[in-house]
Protein backbone atom coordinates (compact mmCIF):
# COMPACT_ATOMS: atom_id res chain seq x y z
CA UNK A 1 0.00 0.00 0.00
CA UNK A 2 1.74 3.36 -0.92
CA UNK A 3 2.08 5.87 1.63
CA UNK A 4 0.83 9.45 0.69
CA UNK A 5 2.63 12.52 2.24
CA UNK A 6 0.44 15.44 3.65
CA UNK A 7 1.25 17.63 0.25
CA UNK A 8 0.10 15.16 -1.74
CA UNK A 9 -3.04 14.90 0.76
CA UNK A 10 -3.51 18.36 1.26
CA UNK A 11 -1.95 19.91 -2.25
CA UNK A 12 0.08 23.17 -2.12
CA UNK A 13 -0.70 26.95 -1.43
CA UNK A 14 -1.91 28.48 -4.16
CA UNK A 15 -4.18 30.19 -6.50
CA UNK A 16 -6.38 28.51 -8.70
CA UNK A 17 -8.63 25.15 -8.31
CA UNK A 18 -6.39 21.94 -8.77
CA UNK A 19 -2.80 21.59 -7.68
CA UNK A 20 -2.13 19.53 -11.17
CA UNK A 21 -3.85 22.00 -13.52
CA UNK A 22 -3.00 25.14 -11.66
CA UNK A 23 -0.21 24.46 -8.84
CA UNK A 24 1.93 22.14 -11.33
CA UNK A 25 1.27 23.71 -14.74
CA UNK A 26 2.78 27.37 -12.92
CA UNK A 27 5.66 25.21 -11.77
CA UNK A 28 6.56 23.90 -15.18
CA UNK A 29 5.82 27.49 -16.77
CA UNK A 30 8.72 28.89 -14.32
CA UNK A 31 11.17 26.03 -15.29
CA UNK A 32 10.67 26.87 -18.51
CA UNK A 33 11.10 30.59 -17.78
CA UNK A 34 14.59 30.13 -15.79
CA UNK A 35 16.01 28.29 -18.71
CA UNK A 36 14.68 30.73 -21.04
CA UNK A 37 16.11 33.41 -18.83
CA UNK A 38 13.18 34.92 -18.08
CA UNK A 39 14.01 36.23 -21.83
CA UNK A 40 10.87 35.44 -23.90
CA UNK A 41 9.62 37.40 -27.06
CA UNK A 42 7.30 34.82 -27.92
CA UNK A 43 5.60 31.36 -26.56
CA UNK A 44 3.55 28.95 -27.62
CA UNK A 45 2.13 26.09 -25.30
CA UNK A 46 0.94 23.02 -27.11
CA UNK A 47 -1.52 21.55 -24.66
CA UNK A 48 -1.83 17.93 -24.72
CA UNK A 49 -4.39 15.87 -22.90
CA UNK A 50 -6.74 16.73 -19.96
CA UNK A 51 -4.61 20.22 -20.53
CA UNK A 52 -5.93 20.67 -24.03
CA UNK A 53 -9.40 19.81 -22.56
CA UNK A 54 -9.80 22.04 -19.33
CA UNK A 55 -7.00 24.56 -19.85
CA UNK A 56 -9.67 28.06 -19.98
CA UNK A 57 -11.61 26.22 -17.11
CA UNK A 58 -8.97 25.46 -14.81
CA UNK A 59 -6.78 27.89 -15.45
CA UNK A 60 -4.11 26.56 -16.52
CA UNK A 61 -3.55 29.14 -19.32
CA UNK A 62 -2.78 31.43 -17.06
CA UNK A 63 -0.82 29.62 -14.57
CA UNK A 64 1.66 28.19 -17.46
CA UNK A 65 1.47 32.19 -18.48
CA UNK A 66 2.15 33.24 -14.72
CA UNK A 67 5.63 30.54 -14.72
CA UNK A 68 6.64 32.25 -17.61
CA UNK A 69 6.75 35.08 -15.99
CA UNK A 70 8.43 34.01 -12.61
CA UNK A 71 5.32 33.75 -10.76
CA UNK A 72 4.74 31.24 -8.05
CA UNK A 73 1.66 29.13 -7.78
CA UNK A 74 0.59 31.63 -4.64
CA UNK A 75 1.14 34.84 -6.45
CA UNK A 76 -2.24 36.70 -6.75
CA UNK A 77 -1.39 38.06 -9.62
CA UNK A 78 -1.51 34.78 -11.66
CA UNK A 79 -4.89 35.43 -12.48
CA UNK A 80 -3.86 38.51 -14.36
CA UNK A 81 -1.05 36.46 -15.74
CA UNK A 82 -2.37 37.14 -19.71
CA UNK A 83 -3.36 40.36 -19.07
CA UNK A 84 0.33 41.43 -18.24
CA UNK A 85 2.28 39.23 -20.74
CA UNK A 86 0.34 41.40 -23.18
CA UNK A 87 1.66 44.13 -21.53
CA UNK A 88 5.28 43.28 -21.49
CA UNK A 89 5.07 42.80 -25.59
CA UNK A 90 4.95 38.81 -25.65
CA UNK A 91 3.66 37.42 -27.92
CA UNK A 92 1.50 34.04 -26.91
CA UNK A 93 -0.68 31.74 -28.02
CA UNK A 94 -2.20 28.31 -26.63
CA UNK A 95 -2.64 24.79 -28.75
CA UNK A 96 -4.30 21.78 -28.46
CA UNK A 97 -2.61 18.90 -29.90
CA UNK A 98 -1.71 15.28 -29.50
CA UNK A 99 2.36 14.79 -27.59
CA UNK A 100 2.00 10.72 -28.00
CA UNK A 101 2.49 8.44 -25.34
CA UNK A 102 2.73 11.33 -22.66
CA UNK A 103 1.05 11.92 -19.03
CA UNK A 104 -2.51 13.49 -19.67
CA UNK A 105 -1.36 16.68 -18.41
CA UNK A 106 1.23 17.74 -20.68
CA UNK A 107 2.48 21.00 -22.26
CA UNK A 108 5.62 21.92 -24.39
CA UNK A 109 6.42 25.12 -24.82
CA UNK A 110 8.45 26.81 -27.90
CA UNK A 111 9.86 29.61 -26.89
CA UNK A 112 11.64 32.40 -28.50
CA UNK A 113 13.70 34.54 -26.74
CA UNK A 114 14.66 38.53 -27.82
CA UNK A 115 18.13 36.98 -29.57
CA UNK A 116 16.38 35.17 -31.70
CA UNK A 117 17.09 31.90 -29.70
CA UNK A 118 14.75 29.31 -29.53
CA UNK A 119 13.71 26.45 -26.74
CA UNK A 120 11.51 23.89 -26.56
CA UNK A 121 10.57 21.55 -23.43
CA UNK A 122 7.80 19.08 -22.67
CA UNK A 123 6.93 18.61 -19.07
CA UNK A 124 4.25 17.44 -17.39
CA UNK A 125 2.06 17.91 -14.14
CA UNK A 126 1.84 14.29 -12.00
CA UNK A 127 0.01 15.34 -9.15
CA UNK A 128 -0.05 17.03 -6.10
CA UNK A 129 1.77 20.26 -8.12
CA UNK A 130 4.49 17.87 -8.65
CA UNK A 131 6.03 18.09 -12.22
CA UNK A 132 8.72 16.56 -14.48
CA UNK A 133 10.64 17.20 -17.55
CA UNK A 134 10.95 15.16 -20.49
CA UNK A 135 12.75 16.90 -23.13
CA UNK A 136 14.57 19.71 -24.09
CA UNK A 137 15.14 20.67 -27.35
CA UNK A 138 14.30 17.41 -28.60
CA UNK A 139 16.40 15.45 -26.34
CA UNK A 140 14.64 12.97 -24.14
CA UNK A 141 15.40 13.83 -20.31
CA UNK A 142 14.06 13.65 -16.68
CA UNK A 143 14.31 15.80 -13.36
CA UNK A 144 11.44 17.53 -11.26
CA UNK A 145 12.74 20.59 -10.31
CA UNK A 146 13.04 19.83 -6.39
CA UNK A 147 16.59 20.08 -5.92
CA UNK A 148 18.85 22.63 -6.81
CA UNK A 149 19.91 21.85 -10.22
CA UNK A 150 22.30 22.25 -13.23
CA UNK A 151 21.99 21.83 -17.15
CA UNK A 152 24.71 21.72 -18.94
CA UNK A 153 24.58 21.01 -22.53
CA UNK A 154 27.81 19.86 -23.77
CA UNK A 155 30.31 18.40 -26.19
CA UNK A 156 30.35 14.52 -26.04
CA UNK A 157 34.01 13.64 -25.64
CA UNK A 158 36.32 11.45 -22.81
CA UNK A 159 36.68 13.61 -19.39
CA UNK A 160 34.17 16.26 -19.98
CA UNK A 161 32.22 15.04 -17.02
CA UNK A 162 35.19 14.98 -14.71
CA UNK A 163 35.68 18.29 -15.54
CA UNK A 164 32.53 19.72 -14.65
CA UNK A 165 32.21 17.38 -11.52
CA UNK A 166 35.72 18.76 -10.17
CA UNK A 167 34.43 22.36 -10.54
CA UNK A 168 32.02 21.18 -8.28
CA UNK A 169 33.69 19.26 -5.95
CA UNK A 170 35.82 22.58 -5.68
CA UNK A 171 33.00 24.67 -4.52
CA UNK A 172 32.30 21.88 -2.24
CA UNK A 173 28.90 20.96 -4.10
CA UNK A 174 27.62 17.79 -2.92
CA UNK A 175 26.04 15.35 -6.15
CA UNK A 176 22.44 13.89 -4.89
CA UNK A 177 21.50 12.64 -8.29
CA UNK A 178 23.57 12.75 -11.71
CA UNK A 179 22.17 11.76 -15.43
CA UNK A 180 23.90 12.21 -18.81
CA UNK A 181 21.46 12.10 -21.93
CA UNK A 182 22.93 11.66 -25.75
CA UNK A 183 21.60 11.19 -28.87
CA UNK A 184 24.86 10.25 -30.70
CA UNK A 185 28.47 10.04 -29.90
CA UNK A 186 30.45 12.63 -29.83
CA UNK A 187 27.98 15.24 -30.73
CA UNK A 188 25.77 16.87 -28.11
CA UNK A 189 25.26 15.81 -24.62
CA UNK A 190 22.66 16.84 -21.64
CA UNK A 191 23.73 16.29 -17.85
CA UNK A 192 21.52 16.93 -15.62
CA UNK A 193 22.74 17.40 -11.93
CA UNK A 194 20.70 18.11 -9.34
CA UNK A 195 22.38 18.72 -5.56
CA UNK A 196 22.00 18.91 -2.13
CA UNK A 197 23.65 22.36 -2.27
CA UNK A 198 21.95 26.53 -3.42
CA UNK A 199 23.87 27.05 -6.55
CA UNK A 200 25.56 30.45 -7.08
CA UNK A 201 25.17 32.23 -10.26
CA UNK A 202 29.21 32.79 -10.16
CA UNK A 203 29.57 28.73 -10.03
CA UNK A 204 27.82 28.64 -13.35
CA UNK A 205 29.79 31.57 -15.05
CA UNK A 206 33.25 29.66 -13.71
CA UNK A 207 31.99 26.65 -15.48
CA UNK A 208 31.09 28.01 -18.55
CA UNK A 209 34.37 30.45 -19.03
CA UNK A 210 37.03 27.38 -17.51
CA UNK A 211 35.05 24.53 -19.92
CA UNK A 212 34.56 25.52 -23.88
CA UNK A 213 32.91 22.77 -24.85
CA UNK A 214 29.92 23.75 -22.67
CA UNK A 215 27.55 25.17 -25.03
CA UNK A 216 25.04 25.86 -22.36
CA UNK A 217 24.70 25.61 -18.83
CA UNK A 218 21.06 26.48 -16.71
CA UNK A 219 20.61 26.71 -13.41
CA UNK A 220 17.19 25.91 -11.55
CA UNK A 221 17.77 26.29 -7.53
CA UNK A 222 13.95 25.94 -6.99
CA UNK A 223 10.45 25.93 -8.05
Amino acid sequence: MKNYSAFEIIGPKMIGPSSSHTAGAARLGRIAGKIANYDIKKVKFILHGSFSKTYKGHGTDRALMAGILGMRESDEELKNSLKIAEEKGIDFEFIEDDLGEVHPNTVKFHIEKSNGEEIQLIGSSIGGGNIKIIEINGLRLEFTGQYPTIITRHLDYPGIIAKITKILAYYKINIAFMSVYRQDKGQDAFMVIETDNKLEPKLIEYMKNSIEDIKNIYLINSI
